[in-house]
């Protein structure tokens, strides 16, 4: 399973069960990147999807669906169900790939994602930095994009 989140410049996720952002580029941008495979998320994600065009993506949405998804499959991770359905070391060790999108910003938040891939985290190389890259969303000047794999 391909992990996708969506972070603040402290890993922050969520404030008061509500997400920090909403940018819509950076939906389009994560729909082109599931080109032609499943993108599984919950129905708090699902929301966010329902008026965008996605026929190349099948979007499956379930509240189990990180178990549900199966190797090269994608789960959008919002909210911090993730602790109790995802992230036991049993679903962890299922992660092939993490996509991180950056907001680039500080925001309140109370729910961050548990997996630092800073740089200065990185000594285990456990996961390897793919790409990285930088656009112009709807709502932020700039958001970074980087793809990490297991090694």
């Amino acid at each position: 399973m391909i992990a996708i989140v969506c972070v603040d410049d402290r890993n922050g996720m969520m404030f008061h069960s509500r997400r920090q952002s909403q940018d819509r580029v950076m939906r389009e941008d994560m729909l082109r990147e599931c080109r032609g495979r499943r993108l599984y998320m919950d129905t708090y994600s699902g929301d966010l999807f329902k008026n965008m065009s996605h026929e190349e993506t099948e979007i499956v949405i379930a509240d189990d669906f990180a178990r549900r998804a199966g190797d090269g499959d994608y789960c959008f991770f919002e909210k911090m169900e993730v602790e109790r359905t995802f992230l036991t070391d049993r679903d962890v060790s299922r992660m092939e790939a993490i996509i991180m999108y950056h907001w680039n910003r500080r925001y309140p938040a109370d729910t961050y994602f548990p997996i630092n891939l800073s740089d200065g985290c990185l000594s285990d190389r456990e996961w390897k930095l793919l790409r990285m890259e930088e656009f112009r969303g709807s709502s932020h000047e700039r958001i970074t994009k980087e793809v990490y794999q297991r090694i």
